[in-house]
């Protein structure tokens, strides 16, 4: 009985097309955690020390960007600390594209404004450190979406 020829070129293609497909996906979710972070950036008014000015740039990756840490797993951004860094500025809603942040702390700095509903995004959200910024309006009742919430800083802030 004969072979078909056909096959092995075939299953190669399909082989190559699913690699491609991983990859891309792979990719654009970096892509999409960097866009999100240069959006926190964009909202930055004041970094005396240049410590995002200088450091987070699209010429390199977002995981070598100080403060930020990725999973080893998925290469995803799973924490953002720019705690104690003199930072002055909003929150950009675009913090809730990064679908893998489970750590976030900007504590003592100067951010100010409301905290973004869109925040309600980051599903695996343990740590949340507002702590000694200058933020202002009544402590959203959102905060209940986090089921994975273990800690939680909001003092030094103008919550009610």
């Amino acid at each position: 009985m004969a072979k078909p020829r056909f096959l092995p070129p075939f299953m190669f293609g399909l082989l190559f097309a699913n690699f491609g497909v991983t990859l891309s996906a792979k990719y654009s979710s970096i892509t999409a955690d960097q866009s999100a972070l240069l959006a926190v950036k964009s909202h930055i008014t004041h970094d005396p020390h240049n410590f995002l000015a200088t450091n987070w740039s699209t010429s390199t990756s977002v995981c070598n960007w100080i403060g930020v840490t990725c999973g080893s797993r998925h290469h995803r951004v799973t924490a953002l600390n720019l705690s104690s860094m003199d930072l002055t500025g909003t929150i950009s809603s675009q913090l809730g594209n990064l679908s893998f942040l489970s750590w976030l702390d900007i504590h003592q700095n100067s951010f100010h404004g409301s905290l973004p509903i869109e925040l309600t995004n980051l599903r695996r959200m343990k740590y949340l450190d507002f702590g000694n910024n200058s933020f202002n309006g009544e402590i959203p009742s959102w905060f209940g979406c986090f089921t994975k919430l273990q800690r939680l800083y909001l003092d030094g802030n103008h919550l009610k």
